[in-house]
């Protein structure tokens, strides 16, 4: 895809995050996968070798730079670079603003927003050294609009789309590539939700976004995919 070879995937243990794991894995890249729960990335990681790829397991917190870090270093002395990040990893909050607790607001900022910052950081002069690279942000429709009782997570995702904007224009003159996708509301264990609950049956699935994230990775070399908008066919939107 590409020539890209490598990705690294933070939010991989399950949801979206698995759903991305294995489409990249099908593409023919090797994938590093970044969450807290080990045991649940040895599972994906056994799903990514099925499809015949290498998985490298690495447990951490995006919150934390040391974990970041390392992380990282990992993955490219593994494979000896990263060629596509995957910012999927983040939380929701949802009651009234006056209700939010101060360090619930800087626990969702830290994950949605401090997070994906961490691994550009990390990643980003790598790509820049070499002319190429992809970073795909996981959003929300969310970073363009707003929903009651949603302050923290929508200023966590807005402040996501100002990132990858910012950072766009910083590295597209270098070949480097950076991205955001949207999506609506989608079935994933988002939340404290259950993936699979029949309420959300017309609601997107984790596939849907894996999809978008593939054809972001797979635009030609001369062209670049800044966003892509998805929602479920239903009328709240």
């Amino acid at each position: 895809m590409n020539g890209y070879r490598t990705a690294l995937l933070t939010g991989a243990s399950r949801g979206i995050g698995e759903a991305v794991a294995v489409a990249l894995a099908e593409a023919g890249l090797d994938v590093a996968l970044f969450a807290r729960n080990e045991s649940d990335l040895a599972r994906v990681a056994g799903r990514v070798r099925a499809a015949g790829r290498d998985a490298l397991v690495l447990a951490g917190d995006v919150t934390r730079e040391e974990d970041v870090v390392r992380a990282v270093r990992e993955a490219e002395a593994r494979w000896g670079a990263i060629d596509v990040l995957v910012n999927n990893a983040g939380i929701g909050l949802f009651k009234p603003t006056w209700e939010v607790a101060a360090d619930e607001w800087r626990r969702v900022l830290d994950v949605n927003l401090t997070g994906p910052f961490l691994f550009c950081k990390a990643v980003v002069p790598g790509m820049i050294a070499r002319g190429r690279g992809q970073i795909v942000m996981i959003s929300s429709d969310v970073g363009r609009r707003t929903i009651p009782d949603g302050a923290a997570y929508c200023a966590s995702k807005f402040g996501l789309q100002a990132l990858t904007e910012v950072l766009r224009k910083e590295v597209r003159a270098k070949g480097v590539k950076v991205g955001a996708i949207l999506p609506g509301m989608t079935d994933t264990y988002f939340a404290g939700s259950v993936q699979g609950d029949p309420r959300k049956a017309d609601w997107l699935k984790a596939d849907d976004v894996a999809r978008a994230v593939l054809a972001m990775v797979a635009a030609p070399p001369h062209a670049q995919i800044d966003e892509i908008m998805l929602h479920p066919m239903i009328q709240e939107y």
